[in-house]
């Protein structure tokens, strides 16, 4: 195979073709990314010298991708639901990517985390917090498990999407409507449907 301009790839391109790849087949080897990037084992070597080296740039892009999806979700404005809403849908077009990142473990082991990740971590779970003292969300779950819960369905919707078992078009809305159905307060002055007495 004749691979044109190999001096002069695009570091970035390779890292997206590598980032599509991976989220439809986590378990791709060194030579599909490289295929997948039109590119050959060499050349992509030389941009990362492993499989290791490779996760560890896709973590970055991913971190990055996060951060400018809450720059663009606002979270700190409005009714925390609606900014919930949001961030889902300026996240989804990293859902799959999120998901790979989502199952390697060294990530979010040891001295080497990224501290990207915890700058994410406490801006989610300031809007949670938020939507807390608005009255909104419920105070029995701590916003650091609400954290952990979207990113545990935005993980399981981007497998679900990938494998054909639900529509990308359903994606934020089936996110969004279980989280908030299980983190909304429930109003307890409601009045209570009296049992349906039999005849």
């Amino acid at each position: 195979m004749v691979y044109p301009r190999l001096m002069a790839v695009d570091r970035d391109h390779v890292l997206r073709s590598a980032a599509a790849l991976l989220t439809r087949k986590s378990t791709a080897t060194m030579d599909e990314v490289a295929k997948a990037a039109g590119i050959s084992r060499a050349t992509l070597h030389r941009h990362f010298a492993g499989r290791d080296a490779l996760v560890r740039a896709l973590e970055a892009l991913g971190i990055a991708e996060c951060e400018a999806a809450l720059e663009a979700a606002r979270p700190e404005e409005g009714p925390a639901e609606d900014a919930v809403r949001r961030l889902v849908a300026a996240i989804e077009p990293q859902a799959g990517l999120l998901a790979f990142l989502y199952t390697e473990n060294q990530l979010f082991e040891g001295e080497e985390q990224n501290a990207g990740w915890a700058r994410i971590d406490e801006r989610i779970a300031a809007l949670f917090r938020r939507g807390q003292e608005s009255g909104e969300f419920r105070i029995d779950l701590t916003p650091a498990w609400l954290t952990e819960a979207l990113y545990g369905l935005l993980a399981s919707a981007a497998w679900a999407v990938a494998e054909g078992r639900v529509a990308p078009k359903d994606f934020t809305r089936m996110v969004v409507e279980l989280l908030l159905g299980g983190t909304r307060r429930q109003n307890d002055t409601a009045p209570r449907k009296e049992p349906r007495k039999e005849s």
